[in-house]
């Protein structure tokens, strides 16, 4: 399945190493830099130059963004994204015709269950990542930064499925909004009634919803479970914001995570959101903005699971659909 993300100004490309069962997303500016903002939830999150997004940080320029499996060594495939933008000169200038591209990187842990723990996303990956980066066709399930990815870990290992990479994109009165998102989560996902359709099963294949069980006490030993889980998300928006609404977009859209991922942004989560818009653009009402946003990441992250095929003895909804 794929996603079209034409008419935002951005394309994203994934590198997969599928032996390892790793590997990263780039979502980058076609020809020219973003506006962002960003927001953390739960306590278990692993960033590089995040706080570049801030207000009221000194560069308003977002290059491109970098979703990475691996763990925190994940964090240093982020180079081969900086090569490859700087030897377009591509970045913040520094004088002198030098550059210093701005890419804002965000991992999640995937070394278990799935493929190689000793595994993880290169520089080598990320460029490739960029180099290959389309608006069309852009490939879901477990490629890129969702390779290794799992969902459903808060009862144990034992009982997660696959989680995968998800993309959406929604139109309204010519308001576009897209998203890309990475889900890795401890939670269990639903879809917009409200159903599981990926997380935590026991040996017959019947849900065991985490929410309820954790809510009575039911766990399982967290100690093996800390900075394990984590979805990563890019919303992209062709309407041009300050960078005070451009974060709250980020922001807002977590309100997606809470509706499909159950439970979410818990102590053993590093969930992180980054939102981008254009310098220059079309204008719109910021609630209508952040109302797609919402709805276009709750669709991202359900594709995320629905398009995921198991692997390692972990089971995915993409086998059920085919069975």
């Amino acid at each position: 399945m794929t996603a079209d993300f034409g008419g935002l100004g951005v394309v994203v490309g994934h590198a997969t190493d599928l032996a390892g069962g790793t590997g990263c997303t780039v979502v980058r500016g076609v020809e020219s830099a973003f506006r962002g903002g960003a927001v953390v939830l739960g306590r278990a999150s692993g960033t590089r130059e995040l706080h570049t997004l801030a207000p009221e940080h000194l560069t308003d320029r977002v290059d491109a963004v970098l979703l990475t499996g691996g763990s925190a060594y994940g964090l240093d495939a982020a180079a081969g994204v900086m090569r490859w933008m700087e030897e377009r000169g591509r970045g913040f200038p520094v004088g002198g015709g030098a550059v210093v591209p701005i890419v804002p990187a965000a991992c999640l842990f995937d070394l278990f269950p799935c493929g190689n723990p000793e595994s993880r996303p290169t520089s080598a990956m990320a460029y490739d990542a960029c180099q290959s980066a389309t608006a069309r066709n852009v490939a879901e399930g477990s490629v890129g930064a969702g390779t290794g990815a799992t969902v459903g870990k808060g009862l144990g290992l034992g009982y997660a499925m696959k989680g995968g990479i998800g993309c959406a994109v929604v139109e309204v009165n010519g308001v576009k909004v897209g998203a890309v998102a990475a889900v890795n989560a401890l939670g269990d996902v639903r879809d917009d009634g409200g159903r599981i359709v990926a997380g935590a099963r026991d040996a017959n294949g019947s849900w065991l919803d985490q929410r309820t069980r954790l809510g009575e006490g039911s766990s399982a030993d967290f100690g093996s479970l800390v900075g394990a889980n984590t979805t990563l998300a890019v919303v992209i928006t062709s309407t041009t914001l300050s960078r005070v609404e451009v974060t709250q977009l980020a922001r807002v859209a977590a309100v997606a995570f809470g509706r499909r991922i159950s439970p979410v942004a818990t102590s053993f989560d590093g969930d992180v959101i980054v939102a981008l818009c254009p310098h220059n653009g079309s204008t719109a009402p910021a609630l209508a903005v952040e109302t797609l946003a919402i709805a276009v990441l709750e669709k991202a992250v359900e594709r995320a699971v629905l398009l995921s095929r198991g692997r390692d003895g972990v089971g995915g909804a993409a086998d059920q659909a085919l069975a």
